[in-house]
């Protein structure tokens, strides 16, 4: 899941990401900024996001994006 970070970075170098807890709670991350990881997330690890996934706990920190990847993967 090394992916999820480089994809993380590649849109915001500026941020943190192994050590930011609240990513959306905290202001870091903005909806602009969401619609750009969910297009990659989508099209890299072949999953749907959908609007009920779009959900700040789901964006707070890498761990839980990679919860979210791996459950919706499960689901195929």
């Amino acid at each position: 899941m090394d992916k999820v970070l480089q994809i993380l970075q590649e849109i915001r170098p500026d941020v943190d990401f192994l050590n930011e807890k609240k990513l959306i709670d905290g202001g870091v991350l903005d909806s602009f900024d969401i619609i750009s990881i969910v297009g990659e997330f989508n099209d890299v690890f072949d999953i749907d996001i959908d609007v009920e996934d779009l959900e700040p706990y789901n964006f707070n920190s890498v761990e839980a994006m990679r919860e979210l990847i791996t459950k919706l993967q499960n689901e195929d």
